[in-house]
């Protein structure tokens, strides 16, 4: 297993969130010794949900985008889930907080729906990647290349498609890290 030792990677989400595209990122980085944070709008915590439905558990918030920094960090995890990806996309400072990470050329790693904030983020055009074939669209019509793959790695950039391909994106994002 890699040694992550001394890295801190940033999760960005809300409310709605895919649980297991938080809970397996997280413990995967957590299991080979970073410091996984979850950043959020508000303070408290926030629920996800299992298949975009049932509810899940409950998450404490540890910093909000006002309190965190990109700069304290190594890569960031933007896990999908539509109600989630769907109202952080909106919030102006959570945008900036993902591009911090684009424009440092730190790792970002997006699952599923999570990339409906790269899009918004303006930093799609001309990469390839992957999302949940309901977004494929919406990534085409932002100047991005789709394709169907289990996961994508384009520069500093690493996405999947769904949960079932948590395996292969958290590999992924492990190595990004590594190399951070």
């Amino acid at each position: 297993m890699t040694d992550l030792s001394g890295k801190k990677v940033a999760f960005l989400l809300k409310r709605g969130v895919e649980q297991p595209e938080l809970t397996e990122p997280w413990a995967t980085l957590e299991s080979a010794g970073a410091e996984p944070v979850l950043v959020s709008e508000e303070p408290g915590t926030i629920t996800a949900l299992i298949g975009d439905w049932d509810r899940g558990d409950d998450f404490a918030v540890d910093l909000t985008l006002d309190e965190a920094d990109p700069e304290d960090y190594d890569a960031l995890v933007l896990p999908g889930g539509t109600l989630n990806s769907d109202k952080i996309r909106t919030n102006p400072k959570a945008i900036a907080f993902v591009r911090a990470f684009m424009d440092a050329g730190k790792p970002v790693a997006s699952i599923c729906h999570g990339p409906w904030i790269l899009i918004e983020a303006g930093v799609v055009p001309g990469r390839t990647l992957t999302s949940t074939t309901r977004i494929s669209t919406d990534l085409k019509n932002a100047g991005a290349h789709w394709v169907d793959q289990e996961v994508v790695v384009d520069g500093n950039l690493v996405t999947s498609r769904s949960p079932r391909d948590l395996p292969a994106f958290n590999a992924a994002l492990v190595e990004a890290v590594a190399n951070a």
